[in-house]
């Protein structure tokens, strides 16, 4: 079990760890910091999540044998444009799934064109063209976040009042592991090329930036035979002031994922 103060969140299953002092390991964590230094960007795997803003392209990879969903985060989507070429071997299917309001996409065996395009309205008025890169076998899933829906809903809240940079940490936690929109953040998809810090391969796969704090989402996977048990340490830097996984007993062959939240300016210091 993690130490020091849990603040637990039923739905999400993890345990929130806060921290005025820690003391970063000298193995896992000096890797897992160092890779936030790397510009190079790996594709992601099968569920993308995308920051697109009105009449924006959003590009993304659709699945060549499996369907593709595509859903817009605090959203619906109203009707999607397309045009049938008429020939079936090289057209594609939308179809619109009114409960949850989103789009699952779909292409023929031996679909010859590279890519699938076309127009998409949602429900709150914002109009998207996708393009979308036909590859892989597996079912695929692509998140839409428009950064104008929370600042729509800043404005019928009214001025909020600035949190604590606790609390603060504790609301951008539970906002990156349901994936939802942060107020005052911006979300950007940043598939990193992974490191090796000894039998663990870890990449930072996503990145909330605001104006105090920066949260960072980590994809940990054990590919050594042996049980690794993950500690707070482990993961973050002495600076970071929250850190929270989802599994900290990492089996074999097993992936966890890690929430850290720094403020602005102290992460970068520890790699100096």
């Amino acid at each position: 079990m993690m130490s020091v103060f849990a603040i637990g969140s039923a739905a999400a299953g993890t345990v929130f760890l806060s921290r005025v002092d820690c003391v970063l390991s000298r193995g896992l964590g000096a890797g897992l910091v160092a890779f936030a230094v790397l510009l190079v960007a790996d594709p992601a795997w099968a569920d993308q999540t995308v920051m697109a803003s009105d009449s924006a392209q959003v590009d993304c990879m659709a699945s060549a044998k499996d369907l593709t969903r595509i859903s817009l985060v605090e959203d619906e989507f109203a009707s999607v444009s397309k045009i049938s070429t008429g020939n079936p071997m090289d057209d594609f299917s939308v179809v619109n799934e009114p409960v949850r309001g989103d789009i699952y996409l779909s292409v023929p065996d031996g679909f010859a064109r590279p890519a699938l395009s076309f127009f998409a309205t949602s429900k709150r008025g914002y109009v998207y063209k996708f393009v979308c890169r036909i590859s892989g076998e597996q079912a695929a899933q692509v998140f839409v976040s428009n950064p104008a829906i929370a600042n729509e809903k800043a404005a019928e809240n009214g001025p909020a009042q600035k949190l604590a940079p606790r609390d603060a940490a504790v609301e951008l936690v539970q906002a990156m592991y349901s994936n939802a929109v942060a107020d005052g953040y911006e979300m950007r998809q940043r598939a990193l090329r992974p490191v090796f810090v000894g039998t663990l391969k870890v990449q930072m796969i996503a990145e909330y930036r605001g104006s105090d704090l920066t949260g960072r989402v980590l994809r940990i996977e054990n590919k050594g035979d042996q049980l690794v048990e993950l500690t707070e340490a482990m993961v973050a830097p002495a600076s970071a002031l929250a850190v929270s996984v989802a599994e900290n007993k990492l089996a074999p062959g097993k992936v966890t994922t890690a929430y850290l939240v720094s403020q602005n300016g102290q992460y970068a210091q520890t790699q100096r």
